[in-house]
């Protein structure tokens, strides 16, 4: 059937083509000129192709990016959703420096990119410090075994590509994850150790602020809904409600 429509719309711009043609003739009643029209088309035809071929493929290479970028966000929005938002409202309970700068994260319906900018300003300069020694760490390495067959199908999906930073969080959550299986009893853990953990810990913490702020900043834009449902909970608002009360 669709070999058909194609043989069919191949007959109807011969035709087109072919009326064109006759009408030309018709209106200067000389074959030369007609023949000279149909030698510059023939000439300019390679060039047609070159400059369509490229515009068409560039727009449709767009569209795809897209679209997986769009599928990408999905991505993120349910590992916020499933561990996340958890691990952010966790680690930021311990980090001992975040009081100063909490405020600063509570993102308000009237940001524009302006806010979101000053804000990644601001954390490209912050000194992530969680105090690992607060940490239960064997609850932290059981969540993370829980979530494992999650996080593993998130690092299978191929529109990860599309965003290195994603990749590098989950790849950091990972680590964080072996490192704790590795080890059997954290109440005999030499300080040396000790602090090789709190930067494991500290590099994934890093790398989830930064992609939930990026991901705030979607929800924005694109989807005012979930963005708001997002700011009432808000990892670092103390004060946020999932209750809508006004």
């Amino acid at each position: 059937m669709k070999q058909i429509e194609w043989k069919g719309l191949v007959v109807a711009f011969v035709m087109m083509s072919a009326f064109v043609y006759a009408v030309m003739f018709a209106l200067f009643k000389d074959i030369n000129e007609v023949y000279l029209w149909f030698l510059g088309c023939l000439a300019f035809l390679p060039l047609e192709v070159l400059f369509v071929s490229f515009f068409l493929r560039r727009s449709l290479e767009d569209a795809a990016r897209e679209e997986r970028i769009e599928k990408l966000n999905l991505v993120v929005g349910a590992f916020f959703s499933e561990v996340g938002r958890g691990m952010l409202v966790s680690f930021s309970n311990y980090d001992q420096s975040l009081a100063r700068i909490r405020k600063e994260f509570v993102v308000r319906p009237e940001w524009g990119d302006g806010e979101f900018d000053a804000l990644a300003k601001r954390l490209a300069g912050y000194e992530y410090g969680i105090e690992i020694e607060r940490v239960d760490l064997k609850r932290l390495r059981e969540h993370l075994a829980s979530k494992r067959d999650f996080l593993l199908r998130l690092m299978e999906n191929p529109n990860l590509l599309e965003h290195e930073e994603f990749t590098d969080l989950l790849r950091a959550i990972f680590h964080v994850a072996e490192e704790l299986e590795a080890r059997e009893d954290f109440s005999k853990l030499p300080p040396s150790d000790i602090a090789h953990i709190r930067n494991d810990v500290n590099r994934a913490y890093k790398a989830l602020v930064g992609e939930w702020l990026s991901y705030m900043r979607h929800l924005k834009k694109e989807y005012p809904y979930l963005f708001h449902l997002a700011m009432r909970q808000n990892p670092f608002d103390d004060e946020a409600i999932v209750i809508v009360e006004r």
